[in-house]
């Protein structure tokens, strides 16, 4: 897989940005217009950006409800999320329309030469779901790959990861910084559509493999958001690398 030359002042930031933002219940247009303002004073520093939407409670609903009707084939399970990642995709290049290359990226392995989506001075490409088995982490961590990205920032509702699941175990103890190799001991080794997981653990394979720093933090707070863009040490969230 060619990666492509980037240099280290245009270094692109990836951010898969979770379903549970967008659409928590219904379509969290305040957080989309503060997380828009942020994002575009960023770009005016001259940063840019790869967003890679999630599905969350939009591929949820659809697939619970399919489940009522009919029995469901792991497929179907992964197309309908799939779609809901197309959907919460397109309303977010709408939000962007100004800076954001018009075609969202569905495919992270295509042959073309993903600068074109950075082309005539835009400054973002959105991306979202490709096919049943990926998830939109493991998109994530193509695209920072074929892209040259040093890391990814990870969006959801999670503050923090933590050692055991914090809703069924009062002693769980939040993680601020950890290597791979026992962050994925936390998460395993397999996948599944609706997997309610920091980041997955294909993703997290590949991540290890290709040397990859992840940041997991809550996207609901700008100012934080604000922290880790600008690189300050002080930031809350899990710093996962080796």
């Amino acid at each position: 897989m060619n990666k492509i030359s980037m240099n280290k002042k245009k270094e692109i930031i990836v951010v898969s940005l979770g379903g549970s933002l967008i659409v928590p219940k219904e379509i969290d247009w305040k957080f989309l217009k503060a997380f828009r303002t942020e994002i575009v004073n960023q770009v005016k520093k001259g940063r840019k950006f790869v967003f890679v939407t999630g599905g969350g409670y939009v591929a949820r609903e659809y697939q619970q409800a399919a489940e009522k009707i009919a029995k469901l084939t792991q497929d179907d399970m992964d197309w309908l999320g799939v779609h809901s990642t197309r959907l919460n995709a397109h309303l977010i290049k709408t939000i962007f329309r100004k800076y954001a290359h018009p075609r969202i990226n569905k495919n992270p392995r295509t042959k073309e030469d993903l600068r074109i989506h950075f082309k005539e001075n835009e400054k973002i490409m959105v991306a979202a779901g490709w096919r049943p088995g990926w998830s939109t982490d493991y998109v994530a961590t193509i695209l920072a790959e074929r892209l040259g990205a040093k890391k990814i920032l990870n969006l959801s509702n999670v503050k923090y990861v933590y050692d055991k699941d914090p809703r069924k175990f009062k002693d769980a103890q939040k993680i601020e910084k950890i290597n791979w190799t026992d962050f994925r001991k936390i998460v395993g080794n397999k996948w599944d559509p609706g997997l309610n997981m920091p980041f997955d653990p294909i993703a997290s394979k590949h991540a290890q493999e290709i040397g990859l720093k992840v940041v997991i933090a809550e996207g609901k707070n700008i100012k934080n958001l604000n922290r880790i863009l600008n690189g300050e040490d002080r930031l809350e969230g899990t710093i996962i690398e080796d």
